[in-house]
C-alpha cells in the first residue's frame, strides 16, 4: 500500500484525471465467502459503502459478519471514470478507497455495519488514516437509501459525542449519496486473505459504538 505523503486537497471535476470507458471487472469469486463480487445480487440484498482508510484491512472487517453476502473493494466518491489504483494513489481522482458490502437486512442491520465502520478506524483524522495520508484515505459513508442516510447522520452525531468525551476531535466522516462504484483490480480483492501478512493500517480509537446506540433518546 502506498503510504507516502500525498496532497490533502481535493481535486475538482475540471482538474481530475479523465479516466476511461473500460471498466475493471473482477474475474473470480470471493476468496472467503465463495460468492460473486458483481451484481445482480440476490433478492432482498442491500448495498452499503464504507471508506475507512486503506481498503485492504477495511474489507476484512466486514467479510466475516453473519448476514453479509459479499464484499469487494473499489473506488468511489470522486470524478475519474474507471480509475486504476495507480491513478487513485496520485490523489488526482477524488476517489476514496471504498468497501462495497452486500448484506441481508433481515440477518444483519445497517446499524451493526455502522458500528463496525466506526470502531475500526479514527473518523476524526480528515484526509488521512494514521501514516496513510491523502484524499483517498478519508473517512466516508456513501448511502444507497434515505434510511441509511438518516442512520449514518445519527451515528455521526451520537458517536461523535462519545469521541468528544474521550478527548477526540470532531468527526470528519463524509456522508453523501453513493456515486458510481468502480471495482478495484483483482489483486486488491480480499487482499489480506491472499496475503495474510500484508499491510493493514486500520486502527480504531478504542471508543465503543455499540449496536442500539442510535435508538437511544
Amino acid at each position: 500500500m502506498f503510504s507516502t505523503r500525498k496532497s490533502t486537497e481535493m481535486v475538482t471535476a475540471d482538474t481530475a484525471l479523465p479516466g476511461r470507458s473500460t471498466r475493471i471487472v473482477p474475474s473470480r469469486p470471493h476468496l472467503v465467502l465463495g460468492t460473486f463480487l458483481t451484481g445482480p445480487y440476490p433478492e432482498g440484498t442491500e448495498l452499503a459503502y464504507f471508506a475507512l482508510g486503506c481498503f485492504w484491512g477495511a474489507e476484512r472487517a466486514f467479510w466475516n459478519l453473519a448476514g453479509v453476502f459479499t464484499t469487494a473493494v473499489g473506488y468511489q466518491g470522486g470524478f475519474t471514470e474507471n480509475p486504476t489504483y495507480e491513478e487513485v494513489c496520485t490523489g488526482k481522482t477524488g476517489h476514496t478507497e471504498i468497501v462495497l458490502v452486500a448484506f441481508k437486512p433481515n440477518e444483519i442491520s445497517y446499524e451493526s455495519l455502522l458500528s463496525v465502520f466506526f470502531e475500526n478506524h479514527d473518523p476524526t483524522q480528515g484526509m488521512r488514516q494514521g501514516n496513510d495520508i491523502g484524499t483517498q484515505y478519508r473517512s466516508a459513508i456513501y448511502t444507497t437509501t434515505p434510511a441509511q442516510a438518516e442512520l449514518a447522520d445519527k451515528a455521526v452525531q451520537m458517536f461523535g459525542e462519545k469521541l468528544s468525551q474521550a478527548k477526540f476531535g470532531p468527526v470528519t466522516t463524509e456522508i453523501t449519496s453513493a456515486k458510481p462504484f468502480y471495482f478495484a483490480e483483482d489483486y486488491h480483492q480480499q487482499y489480506l486473505e491472499a496475503n495474510p501478512f500484508g499491510y493493514c493500517g486500520l486502527a480504531g480509537t478504542g471508543v465503543s459504538c455499540p449496536v442500539g446506540l442510535f435508538a437511544q433518546p
